[in-house]
């Protein structure tokens, strides 16, 4: 009998968030009604997008992706070795393909299921699939939806330990309430000693942010991935948006510690969204905001997720680019979710 392919052995499960989400229609329209109006990020992340973002990673000037890779080649055997656990969740997977080096060497300690949660369908069955291709043993069960929905089915089929991970510094795409939602939810998810390991880029010159965060001469990967939210508005909602109307754009934002990427109105837009109910007005030079990345100060970083019942059990950073992986652990009486090493340095 042949042996089932790769693509069999990944399951791509459709997951809903069993009624403690808000629908996605209604976080849409309220964001759209925020002053100013803004989109949440995971909108951006349909097929089309998920290429985008992918060419933004390979940007010249674009670091976060080189250094956490970085670290993840100098570090992963002591993660996957503090992590101590079997089954690895990823909010925001993507193409998961810096998360394969701690997957394989979490592979070489014990059993391992990946478990990646994305809302780009197409990308979970493909990065699934060049990962038990690459890596022998590897199970993958992918979650096809937002990152509350995904949460909430691991908590309904909990099965023993877990650990959550959030890579490419996607905790800083949201505001610090929208943060303490979600952080609240990973707590709900983890078992006590169960391990969350979060990467953060770190605050620095806004000249050098400006440059990460905008399209190098003769590139268009950023500028295209803004404009992309405007087309997923038409799609999904019926919207009016003609993209040539826009300008897209990134700016820091110094008393924030915010890089907002924008899209700016070349003249005033009055843009019926029928899907959702609400007319969008725009005036001439005003901005509908498409993506925050905040800059952490790193002592406050590790405040705010211990705030949530969390301890800090270790850090890598690159003092270059001031870029970190955090690991914590969720407070409560250990279990085999975490049998790390006893008191291991808050280092690197």
């Amino acid at each position: 009998m042949t042996a089932p392919g790769p693509a069999a052995r990944v399951r791509v499960l459709p997951v809903t968030d069993g009624g403690d989400t808000v629908p996605a229609e209604t976080v849409v329209r309220d964001h759209l009604q925020d002053t100013p109006p803004r989109l949440p990020p995971w909108l951006g992340y349909d097929d089309v997008g998920s290429r985008l973002f992918e060419q933004i990673t390979e940007l010249p000037t674009y670091h976060l992706t080189r250094v956490e890779r970085g670290l993840l080649e100098r570090h992963a055997p002591e993660i996957a070795e503090l992590l101590a656990c079997g089954r690895i969740a990823e909010l925001g997977s993507g193409s998961a393909k810096k998360t394969r080096l701690l997957l394989e060497s979490c592979l070489r300690l014990r059993e391992t299921a990946y478990l990646p949660i994305d809302v780009d369908r197409d990308i979970l069955c493909s990065s699934g699939t060049a990962l038990v291709e690459e890596l022998d043993g590897l199970e993958v069960t992918a979650l096809w939806g937002r990152y509350e929905a995904g949460l909430d089915w691991l908590r309904a089929n909990a099965c023993g330990p877990l650990a959550v991970l959030l890579l490419g510094s996607g905790f800083g795409n949201a505001t610090r309430g929208e943060r303490a939602g979600l952080l609240r939810e990973i707590a709900r998810t983890l078992p006590p000693g169960g391990g969350f390991l979060v990467s953060a880029d770190l605050d620095k010159d806004g000249e050098e942010l400006r440059a990460c965060y905008n399209d190098p001469p003769g590139y268009s990967a950023f500028a295209d991935f803004r404009l992309n939210y405007l087309t997923r508005l038409n799609d999904l909602y019926g919207a009016g948006f003609v993209l040539d109307d826009f300008v897209p754009r990134a700016y820091y934002n110094a008393a924030t510690s915010t890089v907002e990427g924008v899209l700016l109105a070349r003249s005033d837009q009055e843009v019926p969204v029928p899907g959702l109910g609400i007319t969008l007005r725009i005036p001439r030079g005003e901005s509908l905001n498409v993506g925050y990345s905040v800059k952490f100060d790193e002592g406050r970083l590790v405040d705010e997720v211990e705030a949530h019942g969390f301890d800090l059990r270790a850090r890598w950073l690159d003092d270059i680019a001031r870029y970190g992986l955090f690991l914590f652990r969720r407070c409560g009486e250990p279990t085999d979710a975490f049998t790390g090493r006893a008191g291991t340095p808050r280092n690197r």
